[in-house]
């Protein structure tokens, strides 16, 4: 009998358009060499047919983009196991032992339901963007979070089944706030690990056209698919505020065109998936810190 048969199975779902093959290949690579796991892993192609794969890794096409959440949900289906890997395909993995090391946390603690790695930039100083809480401080510490950085991250099975799947109209930018939400809400908690690195260039997010607009208009749809009023006006408010007060400090009164272009938007169009945070994860989110209002 294959003694790796007791090793508990994860579900690996590595996201790709093909337009980073060495990117790709390092990540894989660090998937590949896990340690202590089984691992069922697919590659799934937004508007490509994934190609020269390692041994044991199957592929999914999906004839056209359809954008990074949509593309993630896609490749769950495809794969077994009672843990779910996320990862981006410019990301990878520090350590052999990354999963195996994931999995001994869950063990530790039945509540938890979602751990989020530290990042470390390859290729100069890491973003605090990266460090989903409020006062970053070491990026080390381990802590709770009601956000995520999505490059990287693992799930107990059954709950993404209860929180998931991620939010498909958003395309990119602030998916991870409300799946983070929507795992507390499913009375699971959600970690930052310090204590588990993924690498990752620093890459800008403004390198995307329409960053700015999918951030004030997903904003809004957060807001309108999890809060009840008037915690989801108090939300917007917020960070309205918060995007104000940015461009007035960079002297960069333009980028608010495009951020009030996504607003409007955020309220004129539909969001999909509604599914309204109960009072009493507010309280609960409320009491560890960070109520969602920012």
């Amino acid at each position: 009998m294959d003694a790796r048969q007791d090793l508990p199975l994860v579900g690996v779902v590595v996201l790709t358009q093909g337009k980073r093959p060495d990117d790709l290949a390092a990540g894989l690579a660090s998937i590949v060499a896990q340690q202590g796991v089984r691992l069922d892993v697919v590659v799934v192609g937004n508007g490509w047919d994934p190609t020269g794969l390692p041994e044991g890794v199957r592929g999914l096409h999906l004839p056209e983009n359809l954008g990074i959440p949509a593309g993630r949900n896609a490749g769950v289906d495809r794969v077994g196991g009672e843990w779910l890997l996320f990862l981006d395909d410019d990301a990878r993995l520090q350590s052999p032992h990354f999963v195996a090391d994931a999995l001994a946390l869950f063990a530790a603690d039945p509540g938890l339901g979602l751990v989020q790695p530290r990042v470390v930039a390859t290729d100069g100083t890491s973003p605090t963007r990266w460090i989903p809480r409020m006062r970053k401080g070491d990026p080390a510490r381990s802590s709770n979070t009601f956000s995520l950085w999505e490059g990287a991250v693992v799930f107990r099975r059954p709950v993404w089944d209860a929180a998931g799947p991620w939010a498909a109209p958003f395309w990119y930018a602030h998916e991870g706030i409300e799946m983070a939400w929507r795992v507390w809400d499913a009375g699971y908690s959600v970690r930052y690990a310090g204590e588990l690195v993924a690498l990752h260039p620093a890459i800008d997010p403004n390198r995307h056209d329409d960053y700015l607009h999918n951030n004030a208009r997903n904003r809004v749809w957060i807001a309108r698919r999890n809060l009840h009023w008037p915690v989801s006006w108090l939300y917007v408010a917020t960070w309205t505020t918060v995007q104000v007060v940015r461009a007035v400090r960079a002297g960069d009164l333009r980028s608010l065109k495009p951020w009030f272009g996504g607003f409007a938007a955020g309220w004129r169009q539909d969001p999909g998936d509604v599914r309204k945070m109960s009072w009493r994860t507010v309280w609960r989110m409320t009491r560890l810190g960070r109520p969602p209002i920012f």
